[in-house]
């Protein structure tokens, strides 16, 4: 058996499914996951298959600061959003799945805000369209995360050094988990990458002993063509 741990992280994976399959119900969202995770777990390394050891999920708790938005020139309590609720929501519903680890980091306390679309930002300085033509929704909340990068990296190398596994299969898009691919290559461990069909930095594919995912042939990935 190929002694397999999962890593998921969960800010991309939740913006990644969203954009695949729409939205979702905390709950559903949740076994989606590990349904997710299942077809990974069920595809065989050679003849060997696959014994999960334990999957970690990697997030921030949701904003619940209130934040200005500049358009509608009011503050947005994200404290009695929809948004949170849905969050606390999915990961309840994680700690109860059998064999899940939740690893929350935190949100910084400065840089929260709202920020405008890039694109919507060339076609203002462009002339192509004005202040008025935008909308609430060319907005989008930026935040940092702290501590997320961090505990995967531990993880990883307490994983790693005290060999108590074979393989890792990272769910994840971004190059900032490069060293922690690394560290898990030189001691010998099968380091797997899971971009849900995104495309991928050149940094991390070269740090990488597979790609692996299971998009192209979802029926609702072929009818929206959302590969990219």
């Amino acid at each position: 058996m190929t002694r397999t741990a999962v890593m998921v992280d969960g800010g991309f994976y939740r913006k990644r499914a969203k954009r695949l399959w729409g939205d979702k119900s905390p709950e559903a969202r949740a076994d989606e996951l590990v349904k997710y995770i299942f077809k990974h777990l069920n595809k065989a390394d050679g003849r060997t298959p696959r014994d999960l050891y334990r999957v970690y999920y990697y997030d921030c708790p949701p904003v619940d600061k209130v934040v200005y938005h500049p358009l509608k020139r009011q503050n947005v309590d994200f404290g009695r959003s929809g948004t949170k609720r849905w969050a606390n929501a999915f990961f309840d519903e994680l700690k109860r799945k059998r064999k899940f680890a939740l690893r929350l980091g935190r949100l910084s306390d400065s840089g929260i805000n709202f920020q405008l679309n890039p694109e919507k930002v060339k076609d203002l300085c462009s002339g192509k369209i004005g202040v008025d033509d935008l909308t609430e929704h060319d907005f989008r909340i930026t935040f940092r995360q702290k501590g997320v990068d961090m505990k995967l990296g531990l993880d990883i190398a307490a994983l790693a050094n005290d060999r108590l596994v074979d393989q890792i299969i990272l769910i994840a898009g971004d190059s900032d988990f490069v060293p922690a691919a690394k560290v898990a290559r030189r001691k010998g461990i099968d380091f797997i990458l899971d971009s849900m069909g995104g495309k991928v930095s050149p940094d991390l594919m070269e740090h990488i002993d597979g790609l692996e995912y299971f998009i192209a042939n979802d029926p609702c990935v072929r009818a929206q063509g959302e590969l990219d």
